[in-house]
């Protein structure tokens, strides 16, 4: 006879049981001892035990079938044994014969030697593991795939009783004791600016009052109500937000919109209300299984996607719950996200949310491109941001250096306050040198572009005064995309940024795509040190009809206008020839069909590969014009990670290697008649940006806001005078030349 725990009618009896117990009378423990028996009688089991997290251990809560002693006497850290193993990687565990596992871990208190099969799930709440249910059994049995879900809804449903206080908040956390004390959290940068707020929590816990289900088919009709009215929801969203039709913002809400129609999505709730389950809590039943199976995912583009998923799960409980309207703010929100998908951050007050920090999240996620589009302060990766912020709490966060102060002291709060205000009074002052030309003192005329990589990016032109965009980074419409853009669809967005543009010219930049900007329906090896490995030009050579489709819809962008194209990590004169190759190709079939070529067609190549360096001699002669990446030139020149905290600061842009190589390059290039330009981070601080033009640089690209700054530096600079003093830096034996540069602007005027 099948065990009476399968799915179907004998799960929903199951479930109703456990509904009647914690229902009933008495404490928390006492109806925790009476579900472990109904989940021993439903499963057909000798024993099932209850683990909690407490104090950062699991702890025997209840047990029917081991001694009653081991009650609250057994303890296992995360990780030990396979209760342990279940609870460190949130996922099921189904053994015939636990004992010959290297990680099962014998407790003589527990008289559990007697019993082989074993079969357990985490009991989640949110993403966090509250504790492990184990069932076992004299036998060698082979638990089915179907007891193992029954066994997960049973987990789930417990998570209830667990959350509504059996063990407390203080206990489960093991929360420090006394009063919360200042403190400085790192993450990583993702936009500029500095807020000063209060701290909001993003998505609060919603109480899902039922659980086990009366009326199937009346939870499957609601299930059907929440899902029209969150797929309405969202168009209107969507259709309200400027951001959906900012071209690969488009690309972000649609893509995050798929996953409210996908059928698989909506199966598994359906299966998991005929379980037994209620709406909401086949919701968080799929939430939690999700979260489990992708919890060990570490591509960056999964776990994004992971992220969109966990949106629409609370989007759909709050409908189900009628807990579905925009939350009230402070005037200076700062809002606390573990993780967002894109569209829940345009739910929030724009006027009143004044910075964005994630626990989790990177530089590319798609919640990360929208809190740019709209200018916030943000901050990702901060770990444990939630656990040490209470809602409330007076935070600043510096986006610039990817730093968060939480509970600053009033001197603190005094000295970012002044700052903030003189950044104002700066940005007021730049704002009328928009039309000014960037001329230094003594006549020497500095083009300052932009780098761009979405069409919002190029509303920024107008504000600035820009002389146009020296880098259009093409690989960000792709990975926003969740498939590869068809040529028509790529035509269409060179177009736009063409047409925005207008006489100001663009600089398209090939698919830069690899290492840590993956795309979503490509397949990758892994390399060892992915910023040195498969990506850019290498990943186009390899698989030319990428490169090709690409060339094709710029050439076809175009419309017979001029058109500069620029490729990527050129680590060899040679590939730079093959890539002219495809692109001569796809001129000939531009002809062939009887369109327009380009009026003008420039062809350029980055210098980030220090060997390209050593064969400028070839090189010069097969090119239009060079940039200069500085950020990946600098890491390859001092085989450095920028990412390493380790190594932050230790190799300094203004060392004498580095400005005797820029000295060499420029020098070189003008001989040959190449254009060169920078477009890496040294080119938008002021400082270095001052530098590269003493040493002969009259073309810098570089992020919108740091335009204005360093064109007031290039108005208040003799150029000639700097040019003198680096010539006699360049030959110092120093590690940095950055302090005495810094006195030469302070001696001389130069406002960095």
């Amino acid at each position: 006879m099948p065990p009476s725990g399968t799915l179907g009618g004998g799960s929903r009896q199951l479930l109703k049981r456990l509904r009647d117990v914690m229902a009933g009378q008495g404490t928390g423990q006492e109806r925790l001892d009476r579900i472990v028996r109904v989940i021993a009688q439903g499963l057909v089991a000798e024993v099932c035990s209850c683990y909690l997290v407490r104090g950062g251990m699991l702890e025997l809560f209840a047990t029917e079938g081991l001694r009653p002693g081991a009650v609250h006497q057994t303890r296992l850290a995360m990780g030990e044994g396979l209760v342990g193993d279940i609870a460190a990687h949130a996922r099921p565990l189904a053994l015939a014969d636990a004992q010959s596992h290297p990680n099962f871990a014998y407790r003589p208190e527990t008289g559990e030697e007697i019993f082989h099969s074993l079969m357990g799930a985490p009991i989640l709440r949110g993403g966090r593991v509250l504790g492990v249910v184990v069932v076992q059994n004299r036998t060698k049995r082979h638990y089915a795939e179907d007891e193992v879900e029954t066994l997960e809804t049973v987990a789930m449903v417990m998570a209830e009783l667990v959350s509504a206080g059996l063990v407390s908040d203080e206990e489960a956390l093991a929360a420090e004791q006394g009063e919360p004390m200042p403190a400085r959290l790192e993450g990583i940068h993702v936009h500029d600016g500095v807020a000063v707020g209060t701290a909001v929590f993003h998505r609060p816990r919603i109480e899902i009052r039922r659980v086990v289900a009366e009326d199937p088919e009346a939870e499957l009709v609601r299930l059907e109500a929440a899902v029209g009215g969150l797929q309405r929801q969202l168009d209107e969203l969507f259709a309200a937000s400027e951001l959906a039709r900012a071209g690969e913002h488009e690309g972000v809400l649609e893509a995050y919109r798929m996953f409210a129609l996908d059928r698989g999505w909506n199966a598994r709730l359906k299966e998991a209300i005929r379980s037994g389950l209620t709406a909401e809590a086949a919701v968080q039943k799929v939430q939690n299984d999700t979260r489990a199976r992708l919890a060990q995912v570490v591509d960056p583009y999964l776990r994004e996607r992971l992220m969109d998923l966990d949106d629409l799960h609370h989007r759909m409980i709050q409908h189900l719950t009628g807990d579905a309207g925009r939350r009230e703010l402070p005037d200076d929100a700062i809002l606390i996200a573990r993780t967002m998908g894109p569209a829940e951050l345009l739910d929030y007050d724009r006027a009143r949310l004044k910075a964005l920090v994630l626990e989790e999240g990177s530089a590319t996620a798609h919640v990360a491109i929208i809190a740019r589009a709209l200018d916030l302060p943000t901050v990702a990766r901060v770990p444990e941001i939630r656990d040490k912020v209470s809602p409330g709490d007076r935070l600043i966060v510096d986006g610039t250096h990817g730093v968060v102060y939480v509970r600053p002291g009033d001197d603190v709060i005094d000295s970012i306050t002044t700052l903030i205000a003189a950044t104002r009074a700066a940005e007021i002052r730049h704002a009328g040198l928009r039309d000014m030309p960037a001329v230094s003192l003594d006549g020497v005329k500095v083009s300052l572009n932009l780098n761009a990589g979405l069409l919002v990016d190029l509303a920024q032109l107008d504000r600035t005064g820009a002389d146009g965009i020296g880098l259009y980074r093409t690989e960000i419409g792709f990975m926003v995309r969740p498939r590869y853009p068809t040529v028509s669809e790529q035509t269409a967005m060179y177009q736009q940024v063409l047409a925005i543009a207008g006489e100001r010219p663009v600089v398209f930049r090939t698919l830069d795509a690899g290492g840590d900007k993956r795309l979503p329906y490509l397949s990758y090896d892994e390399d060892e040190n992915p910023a040195m490995g498969w990506r850019a030009i290498r990943m186009t050579l390899d698989r030319p009809s990428l490169l090709r489709q690409q060339l094709r819809a710029m050439l076809a962008a175009a419309a017979g206008g001029p058109l500069s194209v620029m490729f990527p990590m050129v680590a060899e004169v040679a590939e730079l020839v093959d890539a002219k190759l495809m692109l001569d190709l796809e001129l000939d079939r531009l002809r062939q069909a009887g369109a327009a070529a380009p009026e003008k067609l420039r062809v350029g190549a980055m210098i980030e590969v220090p060997a390209l360096l050593h064969q400028l001699p070839a090189l010069l002669p097969r090119v239009d014009f060079l940039s200069v990446g500085s950020n990946d030139l600098l890491q390859f020149l001092f085989a450095a990670d920028r990412g390493s905290p380790r190594l932050a600061g230790r190799y300094d842009p203004l060392s004498p290697a580095v400005l005797s190589l820029m000295a060499r390059l420029i020098a070189e290039a003008g001989a040959g008649g190449v254009p060169v330009t920078v477009c890496g981070e040294m080119a938008g601080r002021p400082l270095e940006a001052m530098t590269l033009i003493g040493l002969g640089f009259s073309s810098l690209s570089m992020s919108a806001g740091a335009l204005p700054p360093v064109k007031a530096m290039i108005r208040s600079l003799d150029v000639r005078a700097l040019a003198a003093y680096l010539d006699r830096l360049i030959r110092a034996p120093d590690r940095s030349v950055r302090e005495k540069l810094r006195a030469f602007a302070a001696d001389h005027g130069i406002a960095i």
